[in-house]
């Protein structure tokens, strides 16, 4: 199992209706419940789309390699699907997260060398990202559960 990588939301509306949340109210869980849900979504998405900017293209060398083995024409980052369905939500009374425990996980999410001798560059695909209309929908929902 690989380490574990951790991408923080830095939206200060969201984090400010939080604290006021968390000051005023003792169960969170159904509120970071839905927002673990609209992680899932958004991941869900990422991979439908190829990435919400699109992702960089694969290199020539690799759709190459892919079409010898009847991979190919296919999406970029789900050839046997392993990755979209490693991912994972849990959420708690505190936070709401998304994961993969995936070895490989990381390296698409951030992109760096990888393979033997680290001779391959892997640019960074991130799967894991959340859109404005995401932190849109974070908001509305958090809003939606401060005024209950």
């Amino acid at each position: 199992m690989s380490d574990p990588i951790e991408i923080k939301i830095d939206n200060k509306q969201i984090e400010s209706k939080l604290l006021d949340l968390a000051k005023r109210s003792e169960n969170l869980r159904p509120l970071m419940k839905n927002i673990a849900g609209i992680f899932a979504y958004s991941t869900e998405e990422n991979f439908k789309e190829e990435g919400r900017p699109k992702w960089e293209n694969l290199k020539d060398s690799t759709i190459k390699q892919r079409t010898k083995k009847k991979q190919w024409p296919g999406m970029i980052l789900q050839v046997t699907g392993q990755l979209a369905s490693s991912v994972n939500t849990y959420h708690d009374n505190e936070s709401a997260i998304i994961g993969s425990n995936l070895d490989y996980a990381a390296i698409h999410q951030v992109g760096g060398d990888a393979g033997r001798n680290k001779a391959v560059e892997i640019p960074a695909r991130p799967y894991l990202k959340l859109t404005d209309d995401d932190f849109k929908e974070i908001l509305d929902v958090t809003k939606q559960f401060y005024n209950k």
